[in-house]
């Protein structure tokens, strides 16, 4: 057994005062004659046994009393195993402080983050000048995968900025112990100074190195409300300049409160161009849908944002698209251009058909139509072939009107590398379109009502197909009998459309009915693919966009203000991949750039798993850890300080010496109170 302070064993020499007490009877008797004192001495003899046994007893408790006492103040310790064993050796400790945005939370002590900071300063200068120490931040720096002494460390430690960077418990603990398995010799332990949000949990729980002492650090945080903007997204993946857009926004109450009339704002290039005021029940999550229209072409940065305080982190939600300045269409024929595929398409300034002859095709420029009309081609020649699989794979669209005197065996090797039905035969007998799925994203607000007697196309002739590819087709329109007129299959990325009637008004009615129009346009529409609005930071680290092409000394550069980085690149077939790591560090929007002009814009938000305000308890917390629980400290009960110094030397017997030094004094009040010698006092005789 040790002493944390020592020097108050010498008060053990305050024993002496009852002892002397004992020894030195102050107490003045009075003399009192009398003829015969032979009954006075009987009575002596037989209650001097009870009082001298009363006044050893009561002499007992205080000696006992004092020791007691005296030790408690001494502070008195069974020294922990590995402090005997790394006696003179100097320690290793590993601090983390969340530095993720939800401890800018506010408690009494200002931000959380403030205060995890003067905390990571107690536990540093609880420490020696010879320890050695290690701080990591959710950012998982580099420069902090080093042991610095105790003024680095502080240097270091002002240094920390709020990140949107985050980690579970898990992974923090198991980075702190790989990074201390490097020093075997020193006594290790580490600590980690977090909100512990619900989030941070992992549903595995970590087994920790027997040989590091873990220790939690809980900065708690006042009761506060929060809303947050969880996502948002387009009714449509193509935007029309002046068209109207219909944004739908995702908001999350995260408290326990209703919120009333949460003002809700959409800027797009930092001007306002929608607003609502919306009300959400508590834990609960709402969606609205916000118009707006007048956009120009080009590259837009959009931002929704409510008005949330104090805690903003989430309350705004950046995003990008593009507003297309028109929408091409390649339709590839024999011998003339359809005139109704032009009349449809020139009617609008917004799609740019583009006629070309099987014979002269720019296999180079296939990528850059979203869709390809094949118009009765008498011939599919093996080049057209693969360059078309490969334009579906890549997530290109092809509407096929087949040829009914064309080469069918030509056509079956098209439509089977696809995954498609293949042609059966041509049946020259009227049919009628019987079903059309109206229900179907081609059909999508066509129909405003759905009338029972249907004008629905003929046909005359048309073209039969196998029955083999249900798992990927979407029948849209069929004849009696389940025969297909109309199907789109989705083959890797793409899709293909087919038609059993060739693009002429003598085989079928279709191209002067009222249909043709709109299963046209919303093909061209439906071919555009969704890009996404946003990444996520510290989550997302590749972003994709259309196939770059770069000369020998070009590179791309992702900006945003003050910020550059050179993403790493990738060519895949569907486009460019860009590699960027852990280096966007702020939400926003970001430009790529190859040299002065920007070939896209990516928009990065925050995690919004920081955004719930729930936090771990201590029974939480201990179940992350199996065979060893971790030391869960309160810094508000005590001084953190203190409580590492009394955590890091062994069992604390401080305690039991107080509880024995009042049940001593408990024991002397008894004695004195309740035990009774009978008969008279002692009376001293005259001579």
């Amino acid at each position: 057994m040790n002493f944390v302070y020592p020097g108050f064993l010498f008060a053990l020499f305050a024993v002496a005062i009852p002892i002397l007490i004992h020894l030195f009877n102050f107490r003045k008797y009075k003399k009192v004659y009398f003829s015969n004192v032979q009954f006075l001495k009987d009575v002596e003899q037989k209650t001097s046994s009870k009082r001298n046994l009363k006044e050893l007893l009561i002499l007992l408790s205080r000696i006992l009393a004092i020791v007691f006492l005296v030790l408690a103040f001494a502070k008195p310790y069974i020294p922990a195993p590995q402090a005997d064993a790394a006696a003179g050796v100097s320690q290793v400790v590993s601090i983390f402080i969340d530095n993720s945005y939800s401890m800018e939370a506010v408690n009494k002590n200002g931000t959380l983050l403030d205060e995890a900071k003067r905390r990571a300063k107690e536990i540093v200068s609880a420490y020696g000048l010879n320890d050695r120490f290690q701080l990591l931040t959710n950012d998982f720096e580099g420069r902090h995968q080093r042991l610095v002494n105790r003024d680095e460390f502080l240097a270091l430690l002002n240094d920390i900025r709020v990140s949107a960077a985050t980690h579970t418990l898990k992974q923090i603990v198991q980075r702190q112990q790989d990074f201390l398995k490097t020093g075997t010799k020193s006594r290790k332990a580490l600590y980690v100074l977090s909100d512990f949000q619900t989030n941070m949990l992992s549903p595995e729980p970590l087994k920790p190195d027997s040989s590091v002492q873990v220790n939690l650090v809980k900065i708690e945080a006042n009761s506060l409300p929060n809303l947050s903007v969880d996502s948002v997204w387009f009714a449509s993946a193509v935007h029309k300049p002046g068209d109207k857009e219909q944004l739908i926004i995702r908001l999350h109450n995260n408290s326990d409160k209703e919120a009333e009339q949460v003002p809700v704002k959409v800027l797009i290039n930092k001007v306002q161009k929608a607003i609502a005021s919306i009300s959400i029940a508590p834990r609960s999550i709402r969606q609205d849908t916000l118009t707006f229209s007048g956009l120009r072409e080009g590259w837009q940065d959009g931002e929704v944002a409510l008005t949330d305080y104090p805690i903003t982190f989430d309350d705004h939600f950046y995003f990008s698209f593009y507003v297309r300045p028109l929408l091409s269409v390649l339709a590839i024929h024999n011998t003339i251009p359809s005139p109704y595929l032009q009349a449809v398409y020139r009617s609008d300034a917004f799609f740019k058909l583009t006629d070309v002859n099987a014979g002269n095709i720019d296999y180079a420029s296939l990528p850059a139509y979203p869709l390809i009309i094949l118009d009765g081609l008498q011939s599919i020649p093996s080049g057209l072939v693969q360059q078309l699989q490969n334009y579906v794979a890549e997530g290109g669209s092809l509407f096929v009107f087949p040829s009914l005197t064309g080469n069918m065996d030509e056509l079956r090797t098209l439509l089977q590398s696809m995954g498609a039905d293949i042609p059966q035969q041509v049946v020259n007998q009227p049919a009628k379109v019987s079903a059309i799925a109206v229900k179907n994203s081609l059909f999508e607000d066509v129909f405003e009502t759905v009338p029972k007697n249907l004008d629905l196309p003929a046909a005359s002739s048309y073209l039969t197909y196998t029955n083999r590819s249900q798992t990927n087709r979407q029948e849209l329109m069929t004849f009696a009998g389940h025969q297909p007129f109309l199907c789109r299959y989705t083959w890797k990325s793409g899709s293909v459309y087919l038609a059993a009637v060739p693009l002429d008004d003598k085989a079928s009615n279709f191209v002067r009915h009222s249909l043709f129009v709109p299963v046209m346009l919303r093909a061209a529409l439906t071919a555009v693919h969704a890009k996404r609005l946003s990444y996520t930071i510290g989550v997302d680290e590749i972003l994709e966009t259309e196939k770059v092409r770069l000369d020998a000394n070009q590179t791309l550069h992702l900006v945003k203000k003050d910020f550059e980085a050179i993403p790493d690149l990738r060519q895949t077939d569907a486009g460019t991949q860009l590699f960027i790591a852990d280096q966007v560090k702020e939400p926003g929007i970001y430009s790529l750039t190859k040299q002065d002009s920007v070939l896209a814009k990516f928009a990065f938000n925050t995690s919004r798993l920081e955004s719930d305000m729930r936090y771990a308890g201590n029974t939480e917390l201990k179940s992350q850890f199996i065979q060893t629980r971790p030391e869960v400290i309160d810094p508000a009960s005590t001084s953190l300080k203190n409580q590492i110094k009394a955590a890091s030397i062994g069992t604390q017997l401080w305690k039991v010496c107080l509880i024995l030094a009042l049940i001593c004094l408990a024991i002397e009040i008894l004695l004195i109170k309740f035990f009774r010698v009978s008969g008279p006092k002692p009376i001293e005789q005259s001579p």
